[in-house]
């Protein structure tokens, strides 16, 4: 098989990266490890930038979105018994978050890419990355439990397929060490979450900390709710039966005047949280981009939009490349996602520390997060400051 770019992954930056170059009339493959129905049922929550919507309605497959998603002009933080609306749209020029859950998301791409006639390999299981050093890289997949090996040969390769799959081997093994670094933080805290089928409670998201930890309150559909607690990095889901979950909602949410609907709780897992960064996100003709290259902590939403963001600069360079034979952007698609990267993981770092209790931490941090949320409440320029980044920076071309 040959194709343009060879893209492994059919996650957020997979999709996009691929309907952002049949767009630009290049020519892409999509190798996907899980079936089409493991991809469009993984349940995750969706919190899209501006940007986002407006690029998903550019491209075509926004019209879903249009009709059943929720718009915030704004979130509400929680502490002390006290709750702060944050204007995000005030403070930000009019601009709003749209929520709408990333399987969602994953569904309209799909769709929209096979109307296309676009090539997506489900059940294709990308073994290895060869001669990404060289002008013809591949890729080696096999389809199927039994399937024959067969080789993808492609001008670029982009590993869109998360932390543990073969893009981020491949780019290890090929880097010399000295230029290789992997920046983490693992947060002794994780978060359970429930989806539970209940009235919505409050017109936007509830972020919360009080009491003995986080908690967040979000909005599925008007008869289905999302909902999180903090909890210990090392609980097992059978320590939290439905009744403790209840409790401990009602009890970090509580607010006087105010319920919080319950429900049955139709799913509930623990995500563990944790802060990564690979640097360079690019070797050769291997390029990384979404969880492959950096992990954010949920907390300030910006997974799947940072995961976009990638690949719309890398796609703007492979339209420069193949259209205009210019590769200086491809040299600097690494420094240039990385820019954008940092200011991501910097804000959901500073979310997370601030919405959640460490007890592994100085009480003294502990009065520095609740400044920090005492400061957002009384000071616009910091509350602006949290709302531009919350809707989504502009991109600095």
């Amino acid at each position: 098989m040959r194709t343009q770019v060879g893209i492994i992954g059919a996650g957020p930056a997979g999709l996009f990266l691929a309907h952002l170059l049949h767009r630009a009339g290049i020519e892409s493959v999509i190798l996907e490890r899980r079936t089409r129905s493991e991809v469009e049922t993984t349940l995750r929550a969706g919190v899209l930038e501006h940007w986002v919507t407006d690029l998903m309605t550019e491209l075509g497959v926004g019209a879903r979105m249009r009709r059943e998603a929720h718009s915030h002009d704004g979130i509400t933080l929680q502490w002390n018994k006290a709750r702060f609306h944050l204007d995000i749209a005030g403070l930000t020029g009019g601009r709003h978050v749209t929520v709408y859950p990333q399987h969602e998301v994953l569904i309209d791409l799909i769709a929209a890419r096979l109307a296309q006639g676009g090539v997506m390999m489900f059940e294709t299981a990308a073994k290895a990355i060869d001669g990404i050093e060289t002008d013809t890289p591949s890729i080696r997949f096999r389809s199927g439990a039994d399937g024959e090996q067969r080789v993808l040969h492609c001008d670029y390769v982009v590993a869109a397929d998360g932390f543990h799959g073969p893009g981020r081997t491949a780019m290890r093994a090929a880097i010399p060490g000295a230029r290789q670094h992997e920046y983490e933080t693992v947060y002794p805290f994780a978060w359970l979450g429930i989806l539970t089928r209940a009235p919505q409670s409050w017109h936007e998201l509830i972020y919360a900390n009080q009491h003995d930890g986080f908690a967040l309150c979000s909005t599925r559909s008007p008869t289905v709710q999302r909902l999180y607690l903090q909890c210990d990095a090392d609980d097992a889901i059978a320590a939290w039966p439905d009744e403790r979950i209840w409790a401990a909602l009602q009890d970090r949410l509580g607010y006087d005047g105010w319920t919080l609907h319950e429900g049955p709780i139709m799913q509930k897992s623990i995500i563990p949280l944790r802060s990564f960064v690979c640097e360079p996100m690019q070797y050769g003709r291997l390029f990384l981009a979404g969880d492959a290259a950096h992990i954010v902590p949920p907390t300030g939403a910006k997974g799947l939009n940072l995961a976009v963001a990638d690949v719309l600069v890398l796609s703007r360079a492979l339209a420069a490349r193949y259209h205009h034979n210019r590769q200086d952007l491809l040299a600097g698609y690494s420094d240039r996602a990385l820019r954008r990267v940092w200011k991501a993981e910097r804000f959901s770092w500073f979310m997370t520390t601030m919405l959640h209790r460490n007890d592994q931490a100085p009480a003294f941090q502990h009065k520095i997060h609740m400044a920090d949320l005492d400061l957002i409440r009384t000071n616009r320029a910091t509350a602006q400051a949290v709302a531009e980044n919350y809707v989504g920076l502009p991109f600095d071309d």
